[in-house]
């Protein structure tokens, strides 16, 4: 498992669904449909969505961490 940051490319909108497939090793695709797939069951998806855009740090910005 890679660090958990958005990518630089590769990213559609903010780039948390790719920096999540990255993280645990599945496509971007795969990662957006889940997520919209989501979007059907009730909850803060979009709150997340955006919190987690605001909150994850982008790859070219990322300090290493040690």
């Amino acid at each position: 498992m890679s660090r958990l940051a958005r990518p630089t490319n590769g990213r559609m909108i903010g780039g948390v669904c790719a920096a999540l497939a990255r993280r645990f090793g599945t496509s971007g695709t795969t990662m957006r449909v889940i997520f919209l797939l989501s979007c059907l069951l009730p909850g803060p998806q979009f709150l997340l969505y955006i919190a987690l855009w605001i909150l994850l740090p982008s790859e070219d910005k990322a300090q290493p961490a040690w």
